[in-house]
């Protein structure tokens, strides 16, 4: 159907949320932004829509037709739908190279913020964030101000301390010792139930993601 009053980021939500997806951030593009078409006035990120977002996934027909990569694959199913309903390019960050620079667009929507130990942290969804797509509007519309970051008011930063292998380092993160925990037999709660430092996030202990999910993604991990 034709739409016939400007579009706002109401509006996009309302969509959004039919498709079990949320708006997460959006920015205004400077000129000639890399990774946007020409014509983007607005890109919007999209992550789950919560509660409710693994149940209607898990449901979807890519992840039971045996194919890899069923969640990436209702992304670009959904998001591209959404995308051409609204008239806007459908984009992704699992889909190169080339990567787009989801990390850098995250940052500037003033909902994204690094957190303690270097991941990013989300003003609703904590260190469980996940970004699905997002979709780039012809149309210049109004986006709510910046919030302030949540890790400058968490006084112990539990996110730091959790992790039981210290994977999280002042060097860095130290990605092949959290894999052979993560697959150890010690290692079952990371494993089935999520990232413990991811979990010990304040903010992620309030939003609403089932630990089937971050099971989905630690087998992801694992298999990478």
């Amino acid at each position: 159907m034709a739409r016939t009053s400007p579009l706002t980021l109401a509006m996009v939500s309302e969509r959004s949320r039919a498709a079990h997806l949320a708006i997460l951030g959006g920015l205004h593009p400077a000129p000639g932004d890399p990774g946007l078409p020409a014509a983007c006035r607005t890109l919007l990120l999209l992550g789950p829509g919560e509660p409710g977002f693994w149940d209607h996934v898990t449901a979807a027909p890519e992840f039971d037709d045996g194919r890899p990569n069923p969640l990436d694959r209702w992304s670009r199913r959904t998001v591209g739908r959404l995308a051409c309903d609204l008239g806007a390019k459908a984009l992704f960050p699992f889909k190169g190279p080339p990567w787009l620079p989801f990390l850098g667009w995250a940052q500037r929507t003033g909902r994204f913020w690094t957190s303690p130990i270097g991941m990013l942290v989300h003003a609703e969804a904590g260190l469980l964030v996940s970004i699905r797509g997002a979709l780039a509007l012809r149309e210049e519309i109004a986006l709510p101000p910046p919030l302030p970051q949540p890790c400058d008011g968490c006084p112990d930063k539990p996110c730091r301390t959790t992790c039981p292998v210290d994977a999280f380092t002042p060097d860095g993160y130290a990605v092949d010792r959290c894999r052979a925990w993560v697959a150890s037999a010690s290692g079952a709660d990371c494993r089935n139930a999520g990232c413990r430092a991811r979990r010990a996030c304040p903010v992620s202990a309030t939003y609403p993601r089932m630990a089937a999910q971050s099971a989905f993604h630690m087998r992801a991990f694992l298999e990478a």
